[in-house]
């Protein structure tokens, strides 16, 4: 049998395996990328693997205009950041404050507005809350911002922006957004390739942070150790680049390794172990296809010296805030991955073995909300936002 005829059969029973897959994943509707064929057995439509864990969901606040970000305080209440350019707080009787004052200016346009948050370790002595906003620029374009500030019961003092993103940019989609405190005190930043062509075709490029995930101090400098500070023509706060858009990131509590899941193409969306120094293709090579159905670049779904997801969806469910479950209140979900659906209009639950995915459950299909983000509280109940211009934040409480 010749060299060719080996490869060929080769490829026939890997698109027979994958094939296969897709019949028994838990995901039931056909692809939108019919052709592509996963890097390895269980990177996609996995199993469908229940928890058998019954919940309660009930409205904790209402009123809100497409909630994004949510954080918990020290003492029970909650942050929560509306998109059109607002933060509030939410009281533990699930009553909402007004608007806070001090936050910066806004560029609200498209899928730009305020964004992620994040608490400080040390917010207890120090009562510094970190956002993420689509910032304007003065003669035009935008970009990702973290601004930093002191928070009161009614306003946030002595705003710094300490991040912003390179460079301007005329767009008014995938600002990524998220931000994630380091077990070392150092903050993550996702950032999107901003859609448009000219964007895209950065996000390798080590002298901008376009389609990059950042890493920077609590104050905005840069920390010594990050991957590319030593390195010529390389901006010292990148982490890791070949990044669309990430709009969920959680720290792993096994390892302390940041994981993030990030819009892709259509069949594309991906979870990735986020490592130091590593490229994760991004255009050069992903899953999925164009929304206006063309290949992506050369239609490569590996290239060397990129990442593989650890897992993504085919058809996509237009990912956006995850949580990874440690709570002992419901033990059959504890050490899951929860990861939100605006597409789909469900909660993900992803049961982990070590890094690897082995199942997946739909949850909240009965609530037909876009699920914006996920957040685990300190009561071990997950708390939703939902994707509305009459958004909520649901209280889902696991039942004994």
């Amino acid at each position: 049998m010749s060299r060719l005829t080996l490869i060929a059969s080769a490829a026939l029973l890997s698109l027979g395996l994958a094939t296969a897959a897709l019949a028994q994943g838990v995901e039931t509707r056909a692809p939108n990328a019919k052709d592509q064929v996963p890097a390895f057995e269980g990177q996609t439509r996995i199993k469908e693997l229940k928890a058998g864990v019954a919940y309660e969901v009930t409205t904790y606040a209402e009123g809100l205009d497409k909630p994004w970000g949510l954080a918990f305080l020290p003492d029970g209440r909650l942050l929560v950041t509306e998109r059109p350019g607002r933060l509030r707080i939410v009281g533990t009787d699930g009553k909402l404050s007004e608007p806070l004052s001090g936050l910066p200016k806004v560029d609200t346009n498209g899928q730009g507005g305020l964004l992620g948050l994040a608490i400080d370790p040390n917010f207890a002595t120090n009562k510094l809350v970190y956002f993420s906003f689509s910032e304007p620029g003065t003669e035009g374009g935008n970009h990702t911002a973290v601004g930093r500030a002191r928070l009161t019961d009614t306003a946030l003092e002595d705003m710094k922006v300490i991040f912003r993103q390179t460079n301007f940019v005329g767009s008014i989609l995938h600002y990524g957004g998220r931000l994630v405190f380091g077990r070392d005190g150092t903050l993550f930043v996702t950032m999107g390739d901003r859609s448009v062509t000219p964007g895209r075709l950065q996000a390798r490029k080590m002298d901008v942070t376009l389609g990059k995930i950042a890493r920077i101090n609590a104050d905005g400098s840069i920390p010594k150790s990050n991957p590319f500070v030593k390195t010529k023509g390389a901006l010292p706060e990148i982490y890791s680049i070949g990044h669309r858009n990430s709009q969920a990131a959680a720290l792993n509590p096994r390892t302390g390794v940041l994981w993030e899941v990030e819009h892709g193409t259509r069949g594309g969306d991906e979870l990735n172990i986020v490592r130091a120094g590593k490229d994760y293709g991004w255009p050069n090579a992903a899953y999925g296809i164009e929304y206006q159905g063309k290949p992506i670049l050369e239609g490569r779904t590996q290239e060397p010296g990129t990442e593989q997801a650890i897992y993504f969806w085919d058809p996509v469910i237009a990912p956006s805030g995850m949580a990874f479950y440690t709570s002992k209140k419901a033990p059959a979900w504890k050490d899951s991955l929860f990861i939100g659906g605006l597409g789909g209009k469900h909660l993900v639950r992803l049961t982990l073995k070590g890094d690897k995915v082995i199942g997946e459950e739909r949850l909240l299909t009965e609530v037909g909300e876009r699920v914006r983000d996920v957040i685990q509280g300190p009561d071990g109940n997950l708390y939703i936002a939902t994707d509305n211009g009459k958004g909520r934040v649901l209280k889902v409480t696991p039942k004994p």
